[in-house]
């Protein structure tokens, strides 16, 4: 299991292709546009899009393991979305199973 820490950040598997990652940042943008009227924002934080875009991209996903490898697709990884730049951050990698 690979898991951003943070609810403003996520964690994806698709392909590592530049246009391809374009488009999803565009798509998320699209969806959860950054604004100034977000509720979230009336707290003192203005990382309302943030917390959207997470909730989109999700912040965690599980890859199999077989024989000690990554059981991944010929073009699959795993990316770490972040969306507020605004903390430090990290993301936890957990084995379960035997």
């Amino acid at each position: 299991m690979v898991s951003a820490m943070h609810l403003t950040a996520g964690i994806y598997i698709n392909d590592n292709e530049s246009g391809l990652i374009q488009d999803i940042d565009q798509m998320l943008e699209k969806l959860a546009p950054y604004r100034a009227d977000y509720n979230h924002h009336r707290t003192g934080e203005d990382n309302g899009d943030a917390h959207l875009k997470n909730m989109l991209v999700g912040h965690q996903v599980l890859v199999p393991i077989t024989e000690r490898k990554l059981d991944f697709g010929p073009w699959q990884q795993v990316f770490y979305a972040e969306f507020d730049d605004k903390r430090k951050k990290r993301v936890i990698i957990k084995l379960i199973g035997e």
